[in-house]
């Protein structure tokens, strides 16, 4: 499978990926999730000139990919359709699949011509054009935790795929950085960054995590924080599959054992300036007053935010005192247990990680908060306050809501999330979130019958 160069059209693009029969062309809804069509590859060629028509209301499904009554976009309206414009640099061969397919990334257009409101893509667009309004480009990039699991469709709990050199145990839980257990994985692992290298998806550092059966891969940073989700979606795609091939799943659910470690998406940001200096930092390193102002943003419109990095009953889950999952909004120089790490360095590796989102987020919508918290902290020249004390077990930093239900209310009345991502977008999302709940809560665990059929 070829690799594309970046700087090419998206016709370009395709007539790269070889002789291809079948084309992948998607939209990423607002849980995160690939919705689309495949085509064979001459009707993909129209689409570089005038898009694919797709139902508006495709942003606005629940988890289980039904209509949202309340988002306004299929009931009500005629449910009508939306141009989706191939997103170039996304356009690539797709080496997993059992006949030569290229896949293609769309982004859809509203009625005006401009990015259709409710498309997560277009929300992560409209905050990189706040930033650039005031001069500056963000650089991200994105760390993906992971679980292998058994393949076992229809079973009623995961179950860890039984991995050479881990056993089941959880005295295993503590094997973190193994190189030894990396090797055994070797041929996984290895499929996996070939296939971002054929996607151009830049995965570079690979590791062991906190629990067995748990990895963990970097991606790049990149200058384009749409890029960087795209290539957050792009390589959730291709480690599914490359599981699938080696008959095993992989689950991005933020935590899917509930006794192990949970998985995260960890967030890199840092900010050049138009004539791609650091802003994060002076010529000699240390940090800026916009660094402080940014993190102060982020921490302030984290609560309101919250639903967007921990968007899932089960997000809620990871989120437990004495772990790496941050329960507040907090801050600190290094430090992993809060939830906004400023980094020193030299001058271009002065950043700031945000560690509250879980890996069942979606890229766009967790990059699309991070750029607005920023915006608002430099605007308001905001303080974060003092950094957390590592070694303080009294609570510290801003409350956040760590229930769903307290979460989904949030954000629905935060003006926060009215000014930076429109009321439109707010509603939608909330919908969405708010008929996923009641799904939920019309489904009595086995958990709730042991514990209360017949005891109270």
């Amino acid at each position: 499978m070829k690799t594309v160069h970046a700087a090419l059209s998206a016709a370009e693009r395709l007539a790269a990926c070889g002789p291809v029969e079948r084309v992948e062309a998607f939209v990423i809804d607002v849980n995160g999730i690939a919705r689309g069509k495949w085509m064979p590859v001459a009707k993909a060629k129209t689409i570089l000139r005038d898009g694919l028509p797709m139902p508006r209301s495709v942003f606005a499904l629940d988890i289980w990919g039904s209509d949202v009554m309340g988002a306004g976009l299929a009931f009500g309206t005629g449910d009508p359709d939306g141009p989706c414009i191939p997103v170039a640099t996304s356009i690539t061969g797709v080496p997993w699949a059992s006949v030569p397919t290229a896949q293609m990334l769309l982004s859809m257009r509203g009625p005006d011509g401009q990015g259709f409101f409710a498309d997560p893509r277009v929300m992560l667009e409209r905050q990189v054009a706040a930033l650039a309004a005031r001069g500056f480009i963000a650089v991200a990039a994105v760390e993906l935790e992971f679980y292998l699991i058994a393949d076992q469709p229809g079973a009623p709990r995961p179950v860890r795929a039984t991995l050479p050199g881990e056993g089941l145990a959880p005295i295993m839980a503590g094997q973190v950085l193994s190189i030894d257990i990396l090797s055994e994985q070797e041929s996984f692992l290895n499929e996996v960054l070939a296939t971002c290298r054929a996607q151009s998806v830049p995965a570079e550092t690979a590791m062991r995590e906190n629990s067995p059966g748990q990895f963990e891969i970097n991606l790049c940073h990149v200058a384009d924080p749409c890029l960087a989700a795209d290539h957050a979606i792009m390589f959730k795609r291709a480690v599914k599959a490359v599981a699938r091939k080696h008959g095993m799943r992989a689950s991005f659910m933020s935590k899917p054992f509930g006794d192990l470690a949970g998985s995260g998406m960890h967030v890199h940001i840092s900010l050049l300036d138009a004539a791609g200096a650091p802003v994060f930092a002076t010529v000699d390193g240390t940090p800026t007053a916009a660094l402080s102002h940014a993190a102060g943003g982020l921490l302030a419109s984290m609560p309101d935010a919250m639903l967007l990095f921990a968007p899932h009953a089960n997000s809620y889950r990871r989120f437990r005192r004495n772990s790496h999952a941050p329960t507040s909004a907090s801050w600190g120089w290094g430090d992993r247990t809060a939830a906004v790490r400023l980094i020193e360095g030299a001058p271009h590796a002065v950043r700031l990680e945000q560690r509250l989102a879980g890996a069942d987020a979606n890229p766009y919508l967790v990059l699309a908060a991070l750029l607005a918290g920023i915006v608002s902290g430099l605007d308001g020249t905001s303080d974060p306050g003092t950094p957390q004390d590592a070694a303080s077990s009294a609570p510290q930093g801003t409350p956040l809501p760590l229930d769903w239900r307290s979460a989904i209310a949030r954000f629905e009345r935060s003006d926060f999330i009215a000014t930076h991502f429109g009321k439109e977008a707010q509603a939608v999302i909330a919908a969405c979130k708010w008929q996923d709940f009641d799904g939920l809560l019309a489904r009595v665990t086995d958990a709730e019958y042991e514990s209360y059929l017949t005891t109270v």
